[in-house]
């Protein structure tokens, strides 16, 4: 599942002006309070100020990507309400506010049967590397290296 917006093209193939900025806030609320920060990335050839924004609202279950200046942008981020989801921010995971550090890896194994039309204890299996990161909260989570 892809979790890009269909309006905005990082490459300038839409032909719209890549730096133009929209406010961060839900265009069906029409506010920032139930806004969940999922990822914030640089724009390459942008103002350092600008970045590549992508929030869901809680309210309304829409996403929304586009870029937005990082001036608006931290006062959604520093909000008490603005916690308990993970944030991938520049490529580093966040969790409570604070970087998830690694915390070893893990070598998944994951089977299915050959066939569900007989019983043969034949099994396809696909090994997984995943690393572990671990917030200081005790959360963690696994990706696929």
């Amino acid at each position: 599942m892809s979790l890009r917006s269909p309006d905005f093209r990082s490459d300038g193939a839409d032909g719209a002006d890549r730096t133009r900025v929209l406010p961060v806030r839900c265009t069906s609320c029409g506010t920032d309070r139930y806004l969940t920060v999922r990822s914030v990335t640089n724009i390459p050839d942008c103002p350092t100020d600008v970045v590549l924004v992508a929030y869901t609202c809680g309210r309304c279950r829409r996403f929304s990507e586009h870029p937005a200046q990082v001036s608006e942008l931290s006062g959604v981020l520093g909000r008490r309400e603005q916690r308990g989801d993970v944030l991938i921010f520049g490529g580093h995971y966040m969790h409570c506010g604070q970087p998830m550090a690694k915390a070893g890896s893990e070598v998944r194994r994951l089977s299915a049967p050959l066939s569900t039309e007989t019983e043969n204890d034949d099994t396809l299996d696909v090994y997984l590397s995943t690393r572990v990161l671990r917030c200081t909260c005790g959360f963690q989570m696994e990706l696929p290296e």
